[in-house]
């Protein structure tokens, strides 16, 4: 049986390994490593560990790992790292949190798989936390084994992983979104928020989130979107507010996660500075890192390709679905948006956002992440077609709407 006692150890001597690289100099020489293998596109490490704007592998660990400072929001406002304490691992696996397999010694995901870790200890919880294992939260844990401090990351939401240990731990799969995680339940876990409060956020559900809702009180939350296949799309929200990732980036940084930085968004009447600003020295080489992942590939046999071949001619055609997915990149989002009355779902998040309008969601990697629409409010592909065939009067025979599910499958 692995013990508390030896997952404690193993947790130690990775929060002193990190310890020396973060704080004692070793970042640079890594760096400059990374540089000489070819790792870092343009390396111009200093004192403090910080590179380039376009450093795809600091963009990498800042996706990852980087809190931006908020800390000070998750831990000395919602008291998280109280609450962590005393959830055990199978509580944070069925609120969606994932650990990353990659950061374990080979013996403790031995004994994972051999179910000589107790995963309903909520110490098993903290091992993990300072093993660094938890995807999406950073966390520092005292030598009392107490957790001091809270934050989470990107990855919290747009990174998931393969399940190859068990499900909801393995190999991290960046820029996926998290559609197991239920954020709502995690925040309402705080004791510094109402009743009131928590009924808002309990009510969001798996794999949902509203990023408006703490500037206009409105709660209607939306999917947690990909962070994959946005090379060369400008508008990479589904309203278009900005015109590339760092704009939103940068929101979600400064006015979601709560970091320390800079954003002010006239149409909507936001203006945050706080100093020092420890978001946008990280936003280049975060977007560097985004833009270079890729769509996933649709799994071999998951598709039929003869009905995708014909499912392609009804995209083309009668389906007129490249009237808006149009070119390469399956969307027109970078010469236009379009007004709500023109798309099939509601209309009131955009009325919340800064534009005004919806943007025609790119399709590459389209089959891996259901429920579609904003709003989550169709289940599969099926339902996607059949919404659009009923409210567009578009007239497709059922044969005709099963090829177009099979292309879409297909991208």
């Amino acid at each position: 049986m692995l013990d508390r006692l030896k997952l404690a150890q193993y947790a130690a001597r990775f929060a002193r390994t990190r310890a020396f690289v973060v704080h004692r100099g070793a970042v640079p020489v890594i760096c400059a490593a990374l540089a000489a293998s070819g790792t870092i596109a343009i390396a111009s490490c200093d004192s403090s560990g910080s590179t380039g704007p376009i450093n795809v592998a600091a963009g990498r660990q800042t996706f990852r790992f980087d809190t931006f400072g908020d800390e000070k929001f998750w831990t000395d406002t919602l008291h998280m790292n109280d609450v962590v304490e005393t959830v055990d691992p199978v509580t944070a696996l069925s609120v969606g949190l994932k650990v990353d397999a990659d950061t374990l010694p080979p013996s403790v995901l031995a004994a994972i798989q051999a179910g000589h870790v107790n995963l309903r200890d909520p110490a098993t919880t903290v091992a993990l936390l300072k093993l660094g294992a938890v995807v999406g939260v950073v966390a520092t844990v005292d030598e009392n084994n107490h957790v001091t401090r809270f934050g989470v990351t990107c990855a919290l939401c747009h990174s998931t992983v393969d399940d190859r240990i068990a499900p909801g731990i393995g190999s991290r799969l960046d820029g996926r979104p998290n559609r197991d995680l239920n954020p709502g339940a995690i925040i309402a876990l705080s004791p510094a928020l109402t009743a009131a409060q928590k009924a808002v956020y309990n009510s969001w559900g798996a794999g949902r989130y509203d990023p408006r809702f703490n500037f206009d009180g409105i709660n209607a939350p939306v999917v947690i979107s990909p962070a994959y296949g946005l090379a060369g799309i400008h508008s990479v929200t589904f309203t278009g507010d900005g015109n590339d990732i760092e704009y939103w980036n940068r929101y979600v940084a400064v006015t979601q996660m709560h970091g320390q930085g800079d954003f002010s968004e006239p149409r909507l009447g936001i203006d945050i500075h706080q100093s020092p600003d420890l978001v946008a020295p990280r936003l280049a080489a975060l977007q560097a890192y985004q833009l270079g992942i890729q769509a996933p590939a649709p799994p071999a046999g998951s598709f039929d390709p003869v009905a995708a071949a014909r499912g392609k001619a009804v995209f083309n055609g009668a389906g007129n679905c490249a009237t808006c997915h149009a070119g390469t990149l399956l969307t027109d989002a970078n010469v236009r948006l379009h007004a709500p009355s023109e798309v099939v779902t509601e209309p009131g998040y955009a009325a919340r956002s800064a534009t005004k309008m919806y943007r025609t969601s790119p399709l590459a990697g389209v089959w891996q992440h259901p429920p579609y629409f904003h709003d989550g409010s169709a289940p599969t592909l099926d339902a996607v077609v059949a919404r659009y065939n009923t409210v567009k009067n578009l007239h497709l025979t059922p044969q005709q709407m099963a090829d177009l599910v099979q292309y879409l499958k297909s991208l």
